[in-house]
């Protein structure tokens, strides 16, 4: 129930208290029918339809007709030109990040990968990041051995791997050059994802470099199409 001397509209409250729990998690896939509403919060049915009906506006909920109202599936945005981690990224759009540990090690570099980065053993951190609980991409690092084995020594089931290089290694970053495209994905990525087999996800190879023009990591990440979106700003300036 909401507090009758707010001077705020009570569609509104309504509305930010709905946001407020799908980015909480506490809404997963779907929000209560309009009468769990009403009751939950104490409101007319026509303050809880103009809740909704903003908020479908606002691109946060889409109703499904004879199903109800659910929350829309693109809920991760990535601006092209921001170099931040993934776990910077959720923490903007105020939900809370996650990380599983799928593997860590020294491998040898795949033969096309070896060309690329230049190296012949990596060591490879994999894994799964998750946003409110919900598994939104699997990155695959490889990283110079001797960084590697440093980052080992440190937490890397949480968190973001770029501040432990920056605050514990004193490795300062400076670029990353990225690529985009759509990509097949296997069997076992697809059941760490609850994707289906053999479906396309968004695919990002990024190199990062220090401040002297090392390599210090190559990133292969597969992105859960229905959850994730890049966006691309550009301008005719100049021209």
């Amino acid at each position: 129930m909401f507090n009758p001397n707010n001077p705020v509209p009570l569609h509104i409250q309504l509305r930010k208290s709905i946001e407020k729990k799908i980015k909480l998690g506490l809404f997963k896939e779907k929000i209560p029918s309009e009468r769990e509403l009403m009751e939950t919060y104490d409101v007319s049915r026509s303050t809880v339809r103009e809740a909704i009906s903003q908020l479908v506006i606002d691109g946060i909920l889409e109703k499904k007709h004879g199903k109800g109202t659910f929350i829309s599936k693109h809920p991760i945005h990535y601006w092209s030109g921001n170099f931040i981690s993934t776990t910077e990224m959720i923490e903007r759009m105020q939900m809370t990040p996650g990380t599983k540990l799928i593997r860590h090690g020294i491998e040898t570099i795949p033969d096309e990968l070896k060309e690329a980065i230049e190296m012949d053993n990596a060591y490879l951190i994999k894994r799964v990041r998750y946003a409110n609980e919900v598994p939104l991409a699997i990155e695959t690092q490889y990283y110079p051995v001797t960084i590697g084995l440093q980052l080992a020594n440190l937490d890397i089931n949480h968190g973001t791997l770029y501040d432990l290089m920056e605050n514990e290694l004193s490795i300062q970053l400076n670029e990353a050059d990225e690529r985009i495209t759509s990509q097949k994905i296997g069997s076992e990525d697809a059941e760490l994802l609850n994707l289906p087999v053999d479906c396309y996800t968004l695919h990002l190879e990024r190199f990062v470099y220090d401040v002297s023009g090392d390599l210090v990591e190559y990133c292969i990440a597969d992105y859960n199409p229905e959850l994730y979106s890049f966006h691309f700003k550009s301008s005719r300036a100049g021209k």
